[in-house]
């Protein structure tokens, strides 16, 4: 199979050429519409632990305070006062940490790309990685908007129950060698990662495999 990459905008084909990728794999689809298909995910760099804290503070509903100011305690009697009746208290209230993880997720920096036949690629505005003792690693990344937004090319061929999220969770899990396989949030759902400290996939091994096959690409792609 001839291997299909989307060419990105002018703008990110100079971006990517002034900066060189972290790291790179490859990988092909499964248990999707368009399966299978090769995807390349490219890694800029990995997120700060203050970036990652500003999106969990997202997802956990808490006002994004500066230190040294006082926005967190104005934020947090306003917090209460919004429980109750009044201009703004309903909308706080109904107010879902999917909703306010994708808001943040609009505001977070690029820092990453993943690529297939689509048109455009999407962008990673979360990647984070857990090392453990005997070499192998868990990958986070979180996407900027979710895969198959404007199509069908990622809709699962597997039963499950479909999420409403606005972004998608990419996990990948790998050897000491850099290969294993990936799975998304395409079904079922996300919740906090005490481990990872960021959101994660919940019950990983009952969601299908949509990427096998991962690779670590050496060298610069």
């Amino acid at each position: 199979m001839r291997l299909r990459f989307a060419i990105p905008a002018l703008a990110t084909v100079l971006l990517l050429a002034d900066m060189p990728s972290a790291v790179s794999f490859t990988a092909t689809t499964a248990n999707i519409a368009s399966a299978p298909e090769p995807v390349r995910i490219e890694i800029l760099r990995w997120s700060t632990d203050e970036e990652r804290d500003k999106l969990m503070s997202a997802w956990s509903l808490k006002p994004a305070a500066t230190p040294g100011s006082k926005a967190g305690k104005g934020a947090g009697k306003q917090g209460k006062a919004s429980k109750g009746p009044g201009p703004g208290g309903g909308a706080a209230a109904a107010q879902s940490p999917e909703a306010a993880l994708a808001r943040a997720l609009q505001e977070a920096a690029t820092v990453g790309y993943l690529w297939s036949s689509e048109m455009a690629g999407y962008a990673l505005r979360y990647a984070g990685k857990i090392e453990n003792s005997d070499g192998s690693q868990r990958i986070i990344l979180i996407t900027q908007r979710k895969l198959g937004t404007v199509n069908q090319v990622w809709r699962p061929t597997v039963e499950g129950a479909p999420n409403t999220y606005e972004f998608s969770v990419i996990e990948l899990r790998l050897n000491a060698k850099g290969e294993g396989e990936g799975r998304v949030s395409l079904l079922g759902r996300v919740a906090e990662d005490a481990v990872a400290k960021i959101v994660a996939i919940e019950n990983y091994n009952a969601l299908p495999v949509v990427f096998r096959e991962v690779r670590k690409v050496e060298g610069r792609p």
